[in-house]
């Protein structure tokens, strides 16, 4: 086995295509693996204007920046007790806001260049797997959090 195998066998983070780090107070690890993102939107409000003499049509400017507030992770594996404390402390009003980076991976398990960061996030919401004996359930099937900003960087 090739030390690149032997090292993707030895994280149970590397079979997803995205890995999530969630970072408390200047420390941080790999706690999440999933298979889907959602919440990755960039959008400016649009201001239409009626002007007296532009028979064309209106004129429309960019205003306001907004992001949505929350971020979905679907179908993933977990830090369980890690994760589990976090959220408990949430619901108990011990608002606990961590960063988060996601980071899309390739085939091999290298992290590409595109990485997500999310500033002041908690979770809010977790759905676990329909527990079947006849099928092999992830870890979650989602993980919602709020934020308070998404900022795309450089990988590394």
């Amino acid at each position: 086995m090739s030390t690149q195998q032997n090292s993707r066998a030895a994280d149970p983070y590397g079979g997803f295509l995205f890995k999530v780090q969630i970072s408390s107070g200047g420390s941080g690890g790999t706690v999440v693996g999933c298979s889907e993102v959602s919440g990755l939107v960039f959008e400016a409000e649009v201001e239409t204007l009626k002007v007296g003499g532009l028979n064309t049509g209106d004129l429309q400017l960019p205003g306001a920046a907004k992001v949505p507030a929350r971020l979905v992770l679907k179908r993933g594996l977990a830090d369980r007790s890690y994760f589990w404390k976090w959220y408990l402390a949430v619901a108990d009003s011990r608002i606990e806001r961590r960063t988060i980076t996601v980071s899309m991976m390739d085939a091999e398990g290298t992290v590409s260049e595109q990485v997500w960061s999310f500033k002041d996030a908690c979770p809010v919401k977790w759905t676990g797997p329909d527990l079947r004996a006849s099928n092999s359930a992830v870890g979650f099937e989602t993980i919602e959090l709020i934020h308070k900003g998404l900022q795309p960087q450089a990988a590394g």
